[in-house]
């Protein structure tokens, strides 16, 4: 009977906290953006030069320290193992390989297991989409018996890219106790200090040792890496793209408040919210926050500037305002300056593009699709028209 009262006290809450979001654009309030181009000492940023050297750096630190935690560079050691290879994968038109990337530091280790196909019809290296995924090893199944929109691998090929992924929990699971195993091992002091690895930072961290083998594979391009994710995991692939130059373009889908959305809007899911059922994906400073989003000292568009001048894709889906569409619209818009400043396409329409329609500047990309929170074969369709435009538009 406890456990009843228990289960009835948990789904009343839950229902509580869904009717008391903001759906109402009406009664989103008034906000004011960090400065993106002004430095700590109030300085404005006007060059390439000065962005690169002083302000992105200033950003960068300021979400290391007040939101994701920092992401360790060093480790002893580096080691893959090729556990398969099928050339004659898809029916012949796809090369699997499934690699063992092992990271040892102060004598213990970590395995990614990363899970991969290249196209066999394009003799020259090829672009790659890195999938973030937070939904299980099942969905990127390598024998292909079973197939998932959330990974069309088969799709991604015949377009002439490359796509690999690995399950999250091989870096750190996705539970707030055992989010301890995997990457945080190596790493045991980041749990002492306040601004110390999340598991969005040990997500991407992840990320980033796979695009250390993916550097190696001669197979692929590797100046055309590209991170892909959706929730949880898009938050992911915009931290990794900010973090590691590498990456090319930073994909994220339906990844709502602190992912692409801006957390000064009162719309949708809050830092409070993400928070009280996610504080393990953090850093412990982040909890400062709460209920005080204007005394954060960035904000998401920020995250987004800090991919410059490379490309950044944010796809939505129209039904899910829990990750609320317009606020990462507005995002990309307000990242604009920096791209600016490189000399790039910035002229985003001020109003977000009706349901269905995408738009495509040089390096900024987005779509707001019909239908829930899920990362759909529509999406990739959107994901793999903005690579073909970016690459174009950026050909050697």
């Amino acid at each position: 009977m406890t456990r009843i009262l228990t289960n009835i006290t948990v789904i009343l809450f839950s229902l509580q906290t869904l009717w008391a979001q903001n759906y109402d654009e009406s009664k989103v309030l008034p906000y004011k953006l960090p400065e993106l181009l002004q430095t700590q000492a109030r300085e404005k940023v006007t060059t390439i030069k000065e962005w690169e050297k002083i302000r992105r750096p200033e950003i960068l630190k300021l979400f290391e320290d007040n939101i994701y935690g920092q992401v360790p560079k060093d480790f002893d050691q580096i080691k893959f193992e090729l556990k398969k290879e099928d050339k004659t994968a898809m029916g012949g038109k796809a090369t699997l390989k499934e690699v063992g990337i092992t990271v040892s530091r102060n004598r213990k280790s970590v395995t990614i297991n990363l899970v991969m196909f290249v196209p066999n019809k394009v003799k020259k290296p090829v672009p790659i989409f890195l999938v973030i995924n937070n939904r299980g090893i099942r969905t990127m199944d390598a024998t292909r018996e079973r197939k998932d929109g959330f990974w069309p691998a088969e799709e991604v090929i015949d377009a002439g890219y490359g796509i690999a992924g690995f399950d999250v929990k091989d870096a750190a699971p996705d539970n707030k106790t055992a989010y301890v195993k995997g990457v945080l091992e190596l790493y045991p002091e980041q749990l002492k200090i306040n601004n110390g690895m999340g598991v969005l930072s040990a997500w991407a961290w992840g990320a980033s040792r796979a695009i250390d083998y993916l550097e190696k594979d001669k197979a692929v391009d590797a100046k055309k890496i590209m991170t892909v994710g959706h929730s949880r995991g898009g938050k992911a692939s915009l931290w990794c793209g900010a973090q590691d130059k590498r990456v090319v373009i930073a994909i994220s889908n339906d990844s709502g408040e602190s992912g692409a959305a801006i957390s000064r809007r009162n719309f949708g899911e809050t830092i409070k919210d993400i928070l009280r059922t996610f504080p393990y994906w953090f850093c412990k400073n982040y909890h400062q926050y709460i209920d005080n989003e204007d005394k954060l000292p960035v904000d998401q568009h920020m995250l987004l500037a800090l991919i410059a001048p490379r490309g950044v894709y944010v796809g939505n889906a129209a039904e899910d305002l829990w990750a609320d569409p317009k606020g990462q619209y507005l995002s990309l818009v307000c990242a604009q300056p920096v791209y600016g400043l490189y000399g790039f396409e910035t002229d985003l329409p001020a109003e977000m593009p009706a349901v269905n329609e995408r738009v495509f500047r040089s390096h900024m990309g987005f779509h707001n699709r019909e239908g829930k929170h899920n990362m759909t074969p529509y999406d990739w369709q959107q994901f793999i028209a903005f690579a073909n435009n970016y690459f174009q538009k950026n050909a050697n």
